[in-house]
């Protein structure tokens, strides 16, 4: 999918989602959203989750077109993996009220 620009859209029945759900998720890793519907009423839509914040390489990519200076010493990744480590439970849980 091109940046800015609105994602397909893609209308099923009900019955032809739960036919073929492996298609459905194919489709929305593409970047399409799926809209299911039963007797033309929404029931769901389905679309390619967000993701939080950006790869390393992102971000290593944009210091260095913005100047920056900045250089990853050899303990990085190992420090990297052990905040990773002693972060396991979610940030903000689900709240289901």
């Amino acid at each position: 999918m091109i940046e800015g620009m609105e994602p397909e859209a893609v209308h099923l029945s009900q019955a032809e989602a739960i036919r073929d759900i492996a298609a459905i998720l194919e489709r929305v890793q593409q970047g399409a959203e799926v809209i299911v519907e039963k007797d033309q009423r929404l029931v769901a839509v389905i679309r390619p989750a967000a993701r939080p914040g950006r790869l390393l390489s992102e971000c290593i990519a944009l210091a260095e077109a913005r100047g920056s200076r900045a250089t990853l010493d050899e303990g990085f990744g190992k420090d990297l993996e052990e905040i990773i480590r002693s972060r396991r439970e979610p940030l903000d849980g689900p709240r289901w009220d």
